[in-house]
């Protein structure tokens, strides 16, 4: 399993959807040996399609001159609905959508998505004061009881 923790501190994160993911075999087995990332991956829509870019799978050795791209777009499998709402978000509202986890579920690839907006320098800052200050009080509430 790979996950974008830089998502969370970066973005706002306001809706979630589950996509399945089109991979070649080596890059399955790749992502089972526990290899890629997803860092620095987003959404983009072409053709009434969606892929996801910039995520990187490496090589898978055994696979000899059968193996794939480490940065091809990858296709993402979704209903034409949640396509055209993905879309609908980044092009009206200037929001993103970023990869949040890649998983397996009953043996297929997935991915979860999130549309997200982008947090200033500030933004970031009153996140991490607001975290602290919840962390504290958590401990002081602990050390009561």
């Amino acid at each position: 399993m790979l996950t974008n923790r830089r998502a969370r501190h970066d973005y706002d994160l306001l809706d979630r959807v589950e996509a399945g993911l089109v991979l070649s075999g080596s890059e399955v087995k790749s992502l089972r040996r526990g290899g890629g990332s997803i860092a620095e991956a987003y959404a983009r829509f072409r053709g009434g399609e969606a892929f996801l870019e910039g995520a990187t799978i490496p090589v898978y050795e055994e696979a000899s001159y059968n193996n794939h791209e480490i940065d091809r777009a990858r296709k993402l499998l979704l209903h034409r609905r949640e396509i055209d709402e993905l879309r609908a978000a980044v092009e009206r509202r200037g929001l993103t959508v970023v990869p949040l986890r890649l998983y397996f579920k009953q043996g297929r690839a997935k991915l979860e998505l999130a549309v997200a907006r982008g947090r200033k320098r500030h933004d970031k800052r009153r996140a991490a004061a607001e975290r602290d200050a919840k962390r504290e009080m958590d401990r002081a509430l602990r050390g009561r009881s």
